[in-house]
């Protein structure tokens, strides 16, 4: 029976050949847009590590002075290296890593390439496994190592190739800063998107290509990048480890998301004791949120992204009146037809049927014009400038779903036009015949 009403839309398509493009190319244009940029936000605003977004948090206290305070408050969104320490010496989580970014110069051995700089992270030994980080070759370092102050890096599949030719270059030394590192791991291709682990840097920038201890890096006072709140006396030395200062991130893994309030509850007792100490001054005021918090928190998604999908959407509303417009014209300049078929013993349900047929035909022909449309708009976005145009792409989920809300809407556009073509009396028609 479907097929039959197919034929039927067909041949009234051959009949109003105009007319029909004029509404393929409406829902295209709609679906084009709207697709664009629901790509672009689906893309950006996706869970960026779903095994375990539910049980990763981001710690935040309050260690500043009374200054300028004000009560109920966002404490700062990082930690002191004191207190970063502290957490991750009493080890309360079943991992925790402590991190902030950097830049090093490489100096690489091999003749004809000239030293350079590249951005780095200097974290600790949870870092990897917590973060689910793919390893190409090796792994990264211990705790142990950690505590040691060992010269191992951690470097990327990028950097290997450019450097060791892409080879397996675990246990090689590699220069940074002027000093020696044994390379203890290669990390395969990884690039979470948003880059969670820190959004006080590029949130949607390319992984840096070298990891290393965070010990180590002090005890080399390696440069550092991000930023930094103090709010007393540094005495000369803003990263020392009890400068008033705050620009570390603190994450921690738990075994179960259900354990976060156990955990708050030891942070509040954390900074009731700081305060008794004298360290901290104002009220106790802690933070523990999980991944996806965070980045409804941190409104992780730019805001010209959410401009464009609410003009998008609009765009295809406004493409779904107008082809209503045009269902309507196409169905009630064929009355007389319909009439006829009614007077020869047709349904209003058959002829409701048909139109709705009709118009989700012309919804798939313009889902497939729209997804050209939609790939069209998509390489547009990855020529801007900004670093998320280049993650910009349509999945098999989102290729699907293009089609799906092309019918949808176009279905959606022939229910009025469709009901209104039931109407027809046909006595009325066929006297006016």
């Amino acid at each position: 029976m479907l097929g039959y009403y197919f034929n039927l839309a067909l041949r009234s398509f051959r009949r109003d050949k105009a007319l029909t493009a004029l509404m393929v190319l409406a829902i295209a244009l709609g679906i084009g847009a709207c697709m664009t940029t629901l790509t672009v936000f689906h893309v950006l605003s996706g869970d960026p590590i779903p095994t375990k977004s539910d049980r990763l948090f981001y710690v935040q206290l309050d260690a500043a002075e009374m200054n300028d305070y004000t009560p109920g408050e966002e404490p700062d969104e990082q930690l002191t290296r004191y207190d970063s320490e502290t957490l991750l010496r009493e080890k309360r989580g079943l991992r925790q890593a402590m991190m902030t970014g950097g830049s090093v110069s490489i100096t690489p051995e091999s003749e004809g390439l000239p030293p350079f700089l590249s951005d780095a992270r200097y974290t600790s030994a949870d870092f990897f496994p917590m973060f689910e980080v793919p390893m190409l070759y090796g792994n990264g370092w211990s705790a142990a190592q950690d505590e040691q102050h060992a010269r191992v890096a951690v470097i990327s599949r990028e950097l290997n190739e450019r450097v060791f030719g892409g080879g397996n270059s675990v246990g090689k030394q590699l220069r940074l800063d002027q000093t020696d590192f044994t390379v203890v791991g290669v990390v395969d291709e990884w690039r979470p998107t948003p880059r969670f682990y820190d959004m006080n840097s590029d949130r949607y920038g390319e992984l840096e290509n070298v990891f290393l201890p965070f010990t180590t890096s002090r005890d080399l006072d390696m440069g550092r990048n991000g930023s930094m709140n103090c709010w007393g006396d540094t005495q000369g030395d803003a990263t020392g480890p009890n400068a008033p200062c705050s620009w570390i991130q603190y994450w921690v893994e738990l075994e179960s998301a259900g354990k976060a309030g156990e955990f708050r509850d030891y942070l509040v007792n954390y900074s009731d004791q700081q305060r008794a100490a004298g360290r901290f001054k104002r009220p106790t005021n802690v933070r523990l949120r999980n991944v996806m918090e965070l980045l409804d928190y941190a409104r992780v998604v730019p805001n010209d992204v959410v401009m464009q999908l609410w003009l998008g959407f609009g765009f295809l509303l406004v493409c779904l009146v107008n082809t209503i417009g045009l269902l309507l014209a196409k169905f009630l300049r064929r009355g007389s037809e319909i009439g006829v078929r009614r007077a020869l013993g047709a349904s209003r349900g058959a002829i409701f049927t048909q139109c709705l047929v009709e118009a989700g035909t012309v919804g798939l022909a313009g889902g497939i014009l729209g997804l050209g449309l939609s790939l069209l708009g998509l390489w547009g976005v990855r020529q801007q400038p900004a670093s998320y145009a280049e993650l910009a792409h349509l999945d098999l989920g989102m290729l699907l779903l293009t089609f799906v809300l092309a019918v949808v809407a176009s279905i959606l556009a022939g229910l009025l036009p469709a009901w209104r073509a039931m109407q027809v009396t046909p006595a009325i028609q066929l006297k006016s015949q």
